[in-house]
């Protein structure tokens, strides 16, 4: 089972939330819809700016603890590494996300050969 630790941060990038899931999707989904649970509506936690993917779920609890002790400074020095411009990851993962699912309605063959009758 796929694990991800990841940052996300306000529109002011006031504060540098690290966190870790097993649905990265559902997540950012329930930041979305409990804005104000950690934080005042000020500091909404909104953008994912930086994260993992990691397979094993010790590994991924070590690098949490570990990351979790970082620095400001070293949070800021990571997520500029691979996202300098801080853009919100979200919109690509669950663009990405709509287009691994398969679509819910697959039409019968059955419908298609239709016999003619006179």
């Amino acid at each position: 089972m796929k694990h991800y630790i990841y940052i996300i941060t306000d529109r002011n990038r006031t504060n540098l939330h690290v966190g870790l899931c097993t649905d990265l999707i559902k997540t950012m989904q329930f930041y979305s819809e409990m804005p104000t649970l950690f934080y005042d509506k000020a500091q909404q936690l909104s953008r994912l700016v930086y994260f993992e993917e990691i397979n094993n779920e010790e590994q991924a609890m070590e690098r949490f603890k570990f990351m979790s002790s970082f620095t400001r400074a070293q949070k800021e020095k990571m997520i500029r590494s691979v996202n300098a411009d801080w853009i919100d990851l979200t919109i690509g993962l669950t663009a990405e996300h709509r287009m691994r699912v398969r679509p819910y309605f697959r039409p019968s063959l059955a419908t298609t050969k239709r016999a003619l009758t006179f």
